[in-house]
C-alpha cells in the first residue's frame, strides 16, 4: 500500500509508538516503559464520553473535593494549597476560571432573552433627555460618577460638560438617534457590557490581591500566595452568582449572607489574626474593592459608550 494511503492508526505495532520501545513476546497490555496501550484503536463514542468524566470530573474526586472545601470551608483551600497538599484539588486558577466562564456564560443566557424586552423606552416629548454620568434616574443613562462628568439633550440643545471634544461628538450622534435607533443602541451598549464583564474581574484579581499585599504586611506572605487566596474568594463569589441567577428567594438570600460573612471567615482562618484586627482590615480592603470596582466599570462602561 502506497505511503499516502496507510491507514492513521496501526492496531498491534511492533514498538510503541509513544516513546519507541520495542514490545516484548507474549505482547503487553501496557508499555512497560510509558504505560500507553499497546493495542491502538479507534475509540468509540462511549469511550469519548468516560474520558470526559475521567478528565474533568472524576479526577479521583479532586474536584467534588475541591468544590466540597471551597464551598463550605471558608479558607480551606488557600491553606491547603500553602501547605503543600496540591494535587488533591483543582489548581487556583483552573478553577476560577472554570467557575467563572461558566457563571458568565449563564448570566448571558439568563440576560440574553430580557435585554430587548427591558430595553429603556425614550419618551421624546420629554423637556430633558440627557445622559448624566454621575447621578441617573429612570429617564436617564448612568455611566459612571467620576469628575461630574455630564452629556445629554435639554430644550432640544446637546450639551456635554467636562468630556473632550471627540467624545461629545460621538455622545451626539448616539443622542440625536430616532426612537427605534436609540433602543437598539442601548441594546447593543448592554450586551458590550456583558461581554466586557469577564475581562472586568480578571483586571481586579491582581488588584484584589494588591490591597491583601498591603493590609496584611506584616504577615510576611509572597503577592502570589495573596493572589492563590484572591483566586480562591473570587471562584467562591462567582459560585454564588450562579445560585443568585436560580432567581429562588430562599435560595439568593443564602447566596447574599454567604458572599458577605465568608470573606470575613476566610481571612480570618488564612491570615490568623484577631478578631477585631480581622474586621478592621477587611472593611478596609471592602472599601478598597468597592473603589477599584467602581473605576474599572467606570471606564469600561465609557468605552462601551464611546466605541
Amino acid at each position: 500500500m502506497p505511503a499516502s494511503q496507510a491507514p492513521l492508526l496501526v492496531d498491534s505495532p511492533p514498538a510503541c509508538p509513544n516513546c519507541g520501545t520495542t514490545f516484548a513476546e507474549p505482547r503487553p497490555k501496557y508499555c512497560g516503559e510509558c504505560g500507553q496501550e499497546s493495542k491502538l484503536r479507534a475509540p468509540s463514542l462511549l469511550e469519548f464520553i468516560q474520558q470526559l468524566g475521567g478528565a474533568y470530573i472524576s479526577t479521583e474526586g479532586a474536584l467534588w473535593r475541591t468544590l466540597w472545601r471551597l464551598l463550605l470551608l471558608p479558607g480551606q483551600l488557600t491553606l491547603e494549597y500553602m501547605a503543600g497538599r496540591r494535587r488533591r484539588y483543582v489548581l487556583p486558577l483552573r478553577l476560577y476560571l472554570t467557575i467563572s466562564v461558566l457563571a458568565l456564560l449563564t448570566l448571558r443566557v439568563v440576560t440574553s432573552e430580557k435585554i430587548e424586552a427591558e430595553a429603556p423606552v425614550i419618551d421624546k416629548t420629554s423637556s430633558s433627555r440627557a445622559i448624566d454620568l454621575k447621578n441617573g434616574d429612570t429617564k436617564n443613562i448612568q455611566i459612571g460618577g467620576l469628575w461630574g462628568l455630564k452629556a445629554g439633550m435639554k430644550d432640544g440643545e446637546f450639551f456635554c460638560e467636562k468630556l473632550p471634544e471627540s467624545m461629545c461628538k460621538r455622545l451626539e450622534r448616539r443622542l440625536t438617534l430616532d426612537h427605534v435607533s436609540l433602543g437598539k443602541e442601548m441594546v447593543q451598549l448592554t450586551e458590550r457590557a456583558l461581554n466586557n464583564l469577564g475581562a472586568t474581574m480578571f483586571i481586579l484579581l491582581p488588584c484584589f490581591a494588591v490591597w491583601l499585599k498591603l493590609l496584611f504586611w506584616d504577615k510576611g506572605l509572597h503577592y502570589t500566595e495573596h493572589m492563590i487566596f484572591a483566586l480562591h474568594l473570587h471562584a467562591f463569589w462567582f459560585a454564588m452568582m450562579l445560585l443568585l441567577l436560580i432567581n429562588w428567594e430562599p435560595l439568593s438570600a443564602i447566596a447574599a449572607i454567604a458572599a458577605i460573612l465568608y470573606p470575613l471567615i476566610a481571612v480570618h482562618r488564612v491570615y490568623r489574626a484577631r478578631w477585631w484586627s480581622t474586621l478592621l482590615r477587611t472593611f478596609v480592603l471592602a472599601i478598597l474593592n468597592i473603589s477599584s470596582i467602581a473605576l474599572v466599570l467606570s471606564s469600561f462602561a465609557l468605552l462601551t459608550l464611546l466605541t
